[in-house]
């Protein structure tokens, strides 16, 4: 049940806001938290209910556990906390992994480690790191102990359930404990279907446009047809704008789902392709995930609290983590791997900046475009190994991005039709606000109400407008919602749900 179709839209999200609002007004806070539970539990079966038990041992498993990390009175506290999170990384690597290293070793052996095909359980990813995160709190005695209704809503909350953001405990159970008479549902919930309406416009009338011209470029390379030029850089920058829009898309959906029923979500995309490096990409590119890496695995590891050679490490493994955990497959790593390069090349030349002067330059339109263009054409690049299927469709539009694959096309598609599209896109990605910044005045993300010092939030965009409770953006949100009701069902799920 993905959040752009009809079951979804018109049958699943208003019973579930209508049975909260009742049963939150009518009889306690507790009873609405178990009706929202109940309703994310079968948002998550609805899928596959056969790992609806998985997900239960999950929750049941990581809040007794953190519950004895996060006691004093409990010896080897530290042990205990070693075997959680063996536990859970441990599924993890099941689930998402074993059929890969099955293959692995049955290519360099012919020995068939796992005889049967594991089906990933959607979201496990992203409930497996929140978990994580949440016993390692425990254990620097930063959690708080909640009760198992509230940590299970923590857990399962359905607009961040399948494909995040990575939530934080103590951005959500405070928020989840808020008394009724502190917000107001209506306008609650006309704050959330604008920002809804946003992202489902951006998945299905822009993000599945794109994806019917970058999808046959990238299968023609992954079959190892040769693509020209012009297919090359059309298909590659085509898949940039598909993604764009599919995961801003689906950040919006899921953040105006949260804010129907009164939660602010935190940020998770904020307009990365107006970054000017690729360290700024990624503070804006899947916040979340960034932050979990950070906190979790390069700081923990020394951070660049340490000597140069040590850091650049620390920055390679973790980036290494970042692709392996987008999927099990090598371009994944390969992917990871080359973002680690792009920001050791970042850190050197900051280094190099801060040590001589006369290289930082000043900080005019020109030197600023030049440096928000090769950051494109850096993750242009990079982002084509994630999306290739293998390494000969890689090296087949790396080839054709040159010129070298020769003029004979791959493909039937007509080259002139996604140009204005494209050029649409870049309109977008590079000078509109974004959803958040024009839905300022109602604090739409959690660092809007919790964090206003946040740097992003400090931006301005190029074209001032912001959203007002009034007839015209009544009338802008219903078009653009009716347009994306009929659209619904040309494009498939959301990219990230595969992680």
């Amino acid at each position: 049940m993905v959040f752009s179709s009809y079951i979804f839209i018109l049958i699943f999200l208003p019973i579930t806001w209508l049975g909260f609002e009742l049963t939150r007004r009518c009889l306690s806070a507790r009873t609405a938290f178990g009706w929202l539970v109940l309703a994310s539990l079968v948002y998550f079966g609805y899928w596959n209910p056969i790992y609806l038990p998985l997900l239960g041992f999950s929750i049941l498993f990581n809040f007794y556990v953190g519950q004895g990390v996060g006691s004093e009175r409990i010896s080897h506290r530290k042990a205990l906390l070693v075997f959680g999170l063996v536990v859970n990384i441990g599924l993890l690597c099941y689930f998402k992994y074993a059929n890969f290293f099955s293959d692995q070793i049955d290519a360099l052996t012919g020995f068939q480690f796992v005889t049967w095909k594991v089906i990933l359980p959607i979201g496990i990813s992203f409930f497996t790191f929140q978990q994580v995160a949440f016993l390692v709190d425990s254990y620097r005695g930063e959690a708080r102990e909640y009760g198992l209704i509230e940590y299970a809503l923590f857990v399962t909350f359905f607009p961040q359930l399948i494909a995040g953001p990575i939530v934080h405990h103590k951005e959500m159970v405070p928020q989840f404990l808020k008394p009724p008479k502190d917000r107001d549902a209506l306008e609650d919930l006309a704050i959330g279907i604008t920002i809804f309406t946003a992202g489902l416009g951006k998945k299905v009338i822009l993000a599945d446009l794109f994806a019917q011209w970058a999808n046959p470029v990238f299968a023609a390379a992954d079959a190892g047809i040769p693509t020209t030029a012009a297919e090359s850089w059309i298909g590659m920058v085509c898949f940039i704008l598909q993604l764009y829009f599919d995961f801003s898309g689906y950040s919006d959906m899921a953040m105006g789902i949260a804010r129907m029923f009164g939660v602010r979500l935190p940020l998770n995309f904020f307009s990365p392709h107006k970054s000017r490096d690729v360290i700024e990409l990624w503070r804006r590119w899947h916040i979340t995930l960034g932050r979990f890496l950070r906190d979790y695995v390069y700081i923990p590891l020394g951070g660049s609290r340490c000597s140069n050679p040590r850091m650049l490490f620390n920055l390679w493994f973790t980036m290494f983590i970042a692709g392996l955990w987008h999927g099990s497959a090598w371009t994944f790593v390969a992917f990871g791997l080359s973002q680690g390069l792009f920001l050791s090349i970042n850190h050197i030349w900051a280094t190099m900046k801060n040590k001589h002067p006369l290289l930082a330059g000043g900080e005019g339109r020109i030197r600023i475009s030049i440096s928000v263009i090769l950051t494109f054409l850096s993750w242009i690049y990079s982002i084509t190994i994630f999306r290739s299927g293998n390494f000969t469709g890689v090296g087949t539009l790396y080839a054709g991005s040159v010129g070298a694959n020769g003029d004979v096309r791959g493909t039937s598609m007509d080259l002139l039709e996604p140009l204005p599209w494209m050029g649409l896109g870049f309109l977008i990605i590079f000078f509109a606000p974004n959803v958040m910044q024009i839905m300022s005045r109602t604090k739409p993300a959690y660092e809007y109400a919790y964090s206003p010092d946040n740097w992003l939030l400090k931006e301005r965009s190029l074209i001032h407008f912001t959203w007002k409770p009034n007839l015209f953006w009544a009338a802008m949100t219903a078009a653009v919602f009716f347009a994306s009701l009929l659209l619904i069902g040309r494009g498939g799920e959301f990219i990230y749900f595969q992680f």
